[in-house]
């Protein structure tokens, strides 16, 4: 694999210099803010902790691959994302649900049959398609909001409040390359920004579920 290879995958960017998306690179910082603030309201909570650590990762890796728009630059971006969605579904299976630990694990590691079976159902469709690797995340978390809507009745409401706004950030994602002609600079950004706060707010829908049990 070319890791030197470029990547021209948004509207924003129009050539390969490290400024060519000023907007997607510079709105990560959302991610950054998000993740130094829930640092500060996860303190004595190791879990919480790591989680906003991941967020911050997350925030680093996309403006890589925002600036330098190659293929290692875009596995950075990806990696953060994957460690967090996977460490948050071990907290959810573990606190939420009350797992033990060895089921949180293998729950956790379902996640991988899911998305291969769920994503290209999703491909099928034409609008979905374009994002499908991450239309698998607001389904499986509205899937743990039903399923918790009646032991934890406030966690449940806030995990699909997250699923929903996962999917309005998901439909600026999805339409930054269609919105071109209208719009040069694209919607990728309102992704990051969106992303951004739905990350913080599951981290505090974590935080605030961990609280009510003390």
């Amino acid at each position: 694999m070319d890791w030197t290879r470029a990547i021209d995958g948004y509207c924003e960017r129009t050539d390969a210099s490290y400024w060519s998306e000023p907007l997607n690179a510079a709105t990560n910082l959302a991610f950054v803010v998000v993740a130094i603030i829930m640092w500060r309201r996860t303190a004595g909570m190791p879990a919480g902790r790591w989680l906003s650590a991941v967020l911050f990762a997350i925030g680093l890796g996309s403006y890589l691959f925002h600036t330098h728009a190659t293929a290692w630059a875009a596995t950075l971006d990806v990696i953060p994302i994957a460690v967090f969605t996977l460490s948050f579904l071990f907290l959810a299976n573990r606190d939420f649900l009350g797992w033990p630990i060895w089921g949180a694990l293998v729950a956790t590691l379902a996640f991988f049959p899911y998305a291969a079976l769920v994503t290209p159902l999703v491909q099928q469709l034409p609008f979905f398609s374009i994002s499908s690797v991450y239309w698998v995340l607001p389904i499986l978390i509205a899937g743990y909001g039903i399923l918790l809507r009646n032991r934890a009745h406030e966690t449940a409401r806030g995990l699909l409040f997250g699923a929903g706004l996962l999917c309005v950030s998901l439909v600026f994602r999805s339409i930054d390359d269609t919105s071109c002609a209208r719009l040069p600079v694209g919607t990728h950004f309102i992704w990051h920004m969106l992303n951004g706060i739905m990350l913080g707010w599951m981290i505090e829908v974590w935080r605030r579920h961990r609280t009510s049990e003390a």
